[in-house]
């Protein structure tokens, strides 16, 4: 059975505030079990995304996801065989979502859980109806994209998806949430920032994109605290150019307020 993309992780200066904009702009729930001193979660009612407050060395944004597993003894077995040079770690009990930490070949680092294991918590809502608006898909940057592809169809079972002639991209599903795998290169950089590699975005899919533009608005009016960021400027509008081509995806782009980049597209 192929493994599920069940939480993304955030780094926030602002994590509670950030929480309020995902449950404004895009109907996520609040976990029941939250602990505001510790972390916000919210959930589309599949994936948790778990907001972690900053601390020193450690920088702000989009920082790795959790997968959830059938048999975690059975892919630590995997791993041994066919990559022994990736090493997983068991974490504290008292490390929310966490059982197990573990990274890909290019350093992508990620959580293993199950069910019954250790540290697992409401960010994995059982059996939730998904809901309007939810999180569809996540972006990796990679050198080493073809390398994943396998490594997380072979290990993680997840299913490789066949992407349009041209599109260099590798796209993997655990049958609701697509990982998407986008070559990285230097040059792409050009005019804007240059961002190492690492996890690119996070995207949603809703049931009509005016709606939540206007949803948008009516959140920046009401509470500027709540505003979300778009890509300006002449650097920006490069940083945005990139952003568009490098996911077929999405129709409108945006980022939250610490600029974690959400990528939306449209229910079918």
């Amino acid at each position: 059975m192929p493994a599920k993309l069940r939480h993304i992780a955030l780094v926030s200066d602002q994590y509670a505030l950030l929480g309020k904009f995902y449950e404004a702009a895009f109907g996520m729930h609040t976990a029941a079990d939250t602990r505001p001193e510790r972390a916000v979660t919210v959930s589309d009612g599949y994936v948790g995304l778990n907001i972690n407050p900053r601390k020193p060395g450690r920088p702000a944004g989009l920082d790795h996801f959790g997968l959830e597993v059938e048999d975690a003894e059975l892919v630590l077995a995997r791993l041994r065989e066919k990559y022994p040079a990736i090493r997983a770690v068991r974490r504290p009990a008292t490390r929310p979502f966490a059982g197990i930490s573990t990274h890909d070949p290019a350093g992508n680092v990620f959580d293993l859980s199950q069910q019954g294991m250790t540290n697992r918590t409401s960010v994995y809502v059982e059996g939730a109806a998904r809901q309007a608006r939810y999180i569809s898909h996540l972006a990796l940057r990679t050198l080493h994209a073809e390398t994943l592809a396998q490594f997380y169809s072979e290990v993680y079972e997840l299913e490789r998806l066949a992407a349009k002639p041209g599109d260099r991209n590798f796209y993997l599903s655990d049958g609701r949430v697509t990982l998407v795998l986008i070559p990285w290169d230097i040059a792409d950089f050009q005019g804007t920032g240059i961002v190492r590699p690492g996890p690119d975005h996070i995207g949603f899919t809703v049931e009509s994109v005016p709606a939540l533009q206007e949803r948008l608005r009516e959140l920046s009016g009401i509470n500027a605290h709540l505003r979300a960021q778009t890509l300006e400027g002449r650097e920006g509008e490069a940083r945005l150019k990139l952003f568009a081509a490098g996911c077929p995806y999405g129709r409108y782009h945006l980022a939250d307020l610490d600029g974690v980049l959400i990528d939306v597209s449209e229910a079918q």
